[in-house]
């Protein structure tokens, strides 16, 4: 019932937008002498503030069209190389590089409410050396039912068959949630003498082991029970979405979440963004507009999937505690001898507290001491390990050289 009241009050808002964004556009032509005053001004910023704190934000897209390899320029385009019915398989293909046989990358993207875009600093690091591929979730009420339900083992499912698709040599990168299903497919295709388990796996900012350094989502977890979790955020999708009567962990839900932990930052960024307007400073709205693009923009989480993580992962820690089924099976991270394993977590992070990630050393002892790597990230938060000036100028260099060590030429 929230979620269909969601809808009923966007559409109730609908011609409100409509008018808000016409009357600013109005007020925003150059050949009306009145547009130029305090007042109007003033009333155009208003205008605009109100349209995008009420608009649904679409899919953003990574819109990278050219990188530097190797000192030149080159071309990229968006290849989709397989499709799953919960996500597709993409990589960003270089022009006119294909002689150099760099090692291929696939970076596991969150599914946890923003989609795969969120990672375009991540990838676009990384272009430069590696043939990149990552998962490009599908938003759940998307999904017709006919599709079945998604849970955690198909999470795990998909990391495998997305490996054995691209075949022996292959490197994983895990960022934030992903850490645990993608620790827990590498250690079954290890368990299985799998010749395409990855020769490398990096997890960053990942809750491996959330009873180090416990952040507020992870108390929050502790605090309810399952039950709660299910009646209280769980909804099924609304008629007018191919997904309907999917049961979903609504985006919209995840997002208020989001804003709660830190809402004084995001209210002084809008009241920001309404005296860059009026001030008419471009470069500084258009920062804001880029970052809020992309952070508004949220997805519907399938609900068996949403509901296994929180119970196996933040309130019974079965991986850390070698508990974690898959189909019936205990997984056995011990297994990994032959992947070399890189953990990164960053000084400030208040999602995955610090030694959660790094606790993925501890669960795999099998690893040899000269495939296996820490490095923790001074002055960054959770965003700050995989998105901006830190991640591009310090950590993806030394992930660069991991990958490097460990690719067989």
């Amino acid at each position: 019932m929230l979620y269909q009241l969601h809808e009923w009050q966007h559409a109730a808002m609908a011609p409100m937008r409509l008018v808000a964004e016409a009357q600013a556009s109005l007020l925003n032509l150059p050949y009306l002498p009145v547009n130029f005053t305090p007042a109007a001004r003033g009333l155009a910023a208003g205008l605009e503030v109100f349209e995008r704190v009420t608009r649904r934000y679409a899919k953003p897209k990574f819109g990278f069209e050219t990188t530097l390899v190797g000192g030149k320029k080159r071309a990229v385009s968006e290849d989709v190389v397989l499709r799953l019915p919960f996500c597709q398989l993409k990589h960003f293909k270089r022009e006119g590089t294909e002689g150099r046989q760099d090692p291929k990358l696939l970076i596991v993207a969150p599914l946890s409410g923003h989609y795969a875009t969120l990672l375009r600093g991540t990838a676009e690091a990384m272009l430069p050396n590696h043939e990149v591929y990552i998962t490009d979730w599908r938003d759940a009420r998307q999904v017709p039912l006919r599709e079945g339900e998604f849970g955690l083992d198909d999470y795990i499912d998909y990391v495998i068959q997305f490996l054995h698709h691209l075949g022996p040599g292959t490197h994983v990168m895990g960022v934030c949630q992903p850490s645990v299903p993608v620790l827990a497919a590498v250690a079954l295709m290890n368990q299985a003498r799998d010749r395409n388990a990855p020769a490398s796996m990096t997890l960053m900012g990942g809750p491996i082991d959330t009873r180090l350094s416990p952040t507020v989502p992870n108390t929050l977890a502790q605090e309810h029970s399952i039950e709660w979790f299910e009646h209280s955020v769980v909804n099924r999708v609304p008629v007018n979405y191919p997904g309907f009567m999917r049961r979903v962990y609504p985006g919209f839900i995840q997002l208020s979440g989001f804003m709660s932990m830190n809402l004084d930052r995001h209210v002084g960024a809008h009241v920001r963004l309404f005296h860059h307007l009026i001030q008419g400073d471009g470069d500084s709205a258009k920062a804001h507009k880029a970052f809020y693009d992309e952070y508004l923009s949220v997805m519907d989480l399938p609900a068996d999937y949403y509901l296994e993580t929180v119970e196996r992962v933040f309130q019974k820690h079965l991986l850390p505690l070698h508990r974690f089924p898959w189909r019936g099976q205990i997984v056995d991270t011990n297994a990994i001898d032959r992947t070399a394993l890189f953990t990164i977590e960053g000084e400030l992070d208040d999602i995955s507290g610090i030694g959660q990630t790094q606790a993925a050393h501890t669960i795999c002892g099998r690893i040899p001491n000269a495939k296996r790597e820490h490095y923790l990230q001074p002055g960054v938060g959770h965003y700050g390990v995989f998105n901006g000036r830190r991640w591009r100028e310090e950590i993806a260099p030394r992930v660069t050289a991991f990958i490097a060590k460990h690719t067989k030429r």
